[in-house]
């Protein structure tokens, strides 16, 4: 998969921003999560929410016939089938998990997976009922977010697994796992996606995370949206202004 073609992360940050620049700091991880603000926060007072930067932040809406041809390459996702954790943590629900990506030709390590509801990206202004978040970091500490739309259908054996451990779980705690857990289920076939340089969608909301949103969705049942739902109803930040950035396609 890997191009001989070397394309920089200083080249695909002017082509998202369209100026030259650098990448600023970007969050850290410590053991198997990002590193976010502990102190509490509600999506219902969204204001008061603090943030170190301000104007590529996310989520943000996806018009489709605004987006360019992306030049860059795709994505392999290798990740192993367990959940290595599933916490209540206060603001979604969380599983760890294991295993690597190769995206835009760099190599990542997946560190967990958690969900919004309704979905935090829209896509010509339509939320989705959920939205999963694969978090993903490189050596160099840079943050890439495969997101990924979730919609009412078949009942999805995978997800069923991670509300079955939440259910298990003591809110708060890692005191639960998933031997096998199927995550490709997770996932749609297609690798097509959307790009654009943003942010975390929670405090501190730090910037220059790459998001690689998914263009197609993943069936979940009505049954099991609503019991998500009973943890997490609103879970999900408002959209954000693009601010000048460019959204890209790559199929």
């Amino acid at each position: 998969m890997k191009r001989k073609m070397f394309i920089s992360g200083i080249l695909v940050f002017v082509m998202l921003m369209g100026a030259p620049t650098t990448y600023a700091f970007v969050p850290t991880v410590v053991g198997e999560s990002v590193q976010v603000d502990k102190t509490p926060f509600s999506y219902e007072h969204q204001e008061e929410w603090e943030f170190v930067s301000g104007k590529m932040q996310s989520p943000i809406n996806i018009e489709t016939s605004k987006v360019e041809d992306y030049l860059g390459d795709g994505l392999e996702l290798n990740y192993d089938p367990i959940g290595t954790y599933v916490e209540n943590n206060g603001h979604s629900i969380q599983v760890g998990l294991r295993g690597t990506a190769e995206i835009d030709d760099r190599d990542f390590t997946v560190t967990q997976l958690h969900f919004h509801a309704p979905s935090e990206h829209t896509l010509d202004g339509k939320h989705f009922p959920l939205e999963g978040h694969f978090v993903h970091q490189a050596q160099d500490g840079r943050i890439a977010v495969i997101g990924v739309m979730y919609t009412t259908g078949k009942e999805n054996a995978a997800f069923q697994d991670i509300l079955d451990a939440a259910k298990a779980s003591t809110k708060g705690s890692k005191d639960v796992k998933i031997d096998e857990l199927k995550v490709t289920r997770l996932l749609p076939k297609s690798r097509s996606y959307y790009h654009y340089l943003g942010s975390l969608t929670t405090p501190p909301l730090t910037e220059n995370v790459e998001w690689y949103v998914l263009t197609e969705s993943v069936p979940i049942s009505k049954e099991q949206l609503k019991e998500f739902q009973r943890y997490y109803d609103h879970n999900n930040r408002d959209i954000q202004e693009l601010n000048d950035r460019k959204v890209f396609k790559w199929d």
